[in-house]
């Protein structure tokens, strides 16, 4: 696994191509997913639009169980975009995982890269932060950092750093360590005849296993969202 990734430099910033491609490609998978399920509605949903208005209810009901929906309804949006976004940038490294030209590689799932969960994970918290701020009032929103006791501001500001920590490298570490994995067995099953063998079946159960980690990596991210949002915006926090 130890293939160097494809980057470029502009002035101080170093962009890895293999992440920006994949990234591109997800959100290009996704949009194409929004437009087909939606480009025909009708009354009685059928095929893809079942499936997308299935994902809407989905959301409809994480949102529900942390506020009402009054409140929460502004954030469906936010919800279906994550979910889906998320769920196929974790899936999309299965396939063709470990696709390498030069020594480089370039096919990978772009949340098996760092900078991309925490950058999701930053999204998250700037957004409550703002929400927060907006729907409550500044005055009520640093109140919560000294309630129910003043001296519990270090911890609160600490809690906040932490949940965006382990947001990100939740997922991040999840992702990685699949792909990691898949990339083991697949040297194993190019090395000869009986590495073939004794990794095909392993390498099969761990690509069903990794289909249902990256769908259940996707609730959760996307779940606690809507748990930050909700103490930040809801009345009764």
């Amino acid at each position: 696994m130890g293939h160097g990734a494809p980057t470029f430099e502009l002035g101080f910033l170093t962009f890895n191509l293999s992440t920006v491609l994949m990234l591109i490609i997800t959100a290009a998978i996704v949009f194409i997913i929004a437009v087909v399920a939606t480009r025909n509605l009708k009354l009685k949903p059928t095929g893809m639009q079942n499936f997308f208005e299935w994902i809407m209810d989905f959301v409809k009901g994480i949102i529900n169980s942390n506020m009402d929906w009054k409140t929460g309804g502004r954030f469906h949006i936010l919800g279906i975009t994550l979910i889906m976004f998320i769920a196929v940038a974790n899936l999309l490294g299965l396939p063709f995982s470990g696709i390498t030209i030069k020594g480089e590689l370039w096919w990978k799932s772009p949340t098996a890269d760092p900078v991309v969960t925490m950058t999701l994970a930053t999204m998250v918290t700037v957004l409550a932060t703002y929400y927060g701020i907006r729907m409550r009032g500044t005055g009520h929103y640093l109140k919560t950092f000294v309630q129910p006791m003043s001296f519990l501001l270090p911890l609160k500001i600490i809690e906040e750093f932490a949940n965006t920590l382990t947001l990100g490298l939740r997922l991040y570490g999840n992702i990685y360590a699949g792909e990691i994995l898949l990339g083991l067995l697949a040297g194993l099953a190019g090395s000869g005849l009986v590495g073939f063998f004794g990794a095909i079946i392993p390498m099969m159960a761990w690509q069903g296993f990794s289909i249902f980690i990256g769908f259940i990596q996707a609730f959760i991210f996307t779940m606690l969202t809507m748990v930050y949002l909700s103490h930040k915006v809801s009345a009764d926090h």
